[in-house]
């Protein structure tokens, strides 16, 4: 199952208290509710996430937010087979994690699996579209 994990580094206009309440907003503007519901947003051609997949990187859009990132050839080859990815979107911030440098699989791990990051997050199957249609 291709993943892609999204979250705040928390150093935002309120700090981390302040970027979950501006991320669980972001989320629920876009239909995206927080918990354990996941929505399949591969049955609903106008949900308000895309997931773009080229050049080596995926890129998700939402309405005032644009993050794209590279995803290595395993990635894009189930994601090829799939036709979509899950997406796990959390509130929780995640200040240790710092941008263009790589994560260590143990932190990662931790970070994703922890009930508070899956609980105050939102969950979605997020079809995967290409350049060329």
């Amino acid at each position: 199952m291709p993943y892609l994990l999204a979250y705040s580094l928390g150093d935002g206009q309120g700090g981390p208290e302040g970027s979950a309440v501006a991320v669980e907003q972001l989320l629920s503007a876009n239909g995206l509710p927080l918990g354990d519901t996941v929505v399949d947003a591969t049955r609903q051609p106008s949900f308000p996430v895309s997931l773009l997949v080229e050049a080596g990187q995926a890129v998700v859009s939402m309405t005032e937010l644009k993050a794209r990132c590279p995803v290595p050839p395993e990635w894009l080859a189930a994601v090829g087979e799939r036709g979509y990815a899950y997406l796990l979107f959390t509130t929780r911030p995640w200040p240790e994690a710092e941008p263009g440098k790589p994560v260590e699989p143990a932190a990662l791990a931790a970070f994703a699996g922890d009930e508070e990051t899956l609980k105050n997050a939102a969950h979605a199957l997020v079809p995967a579209g290409s350049p060329c249609g």
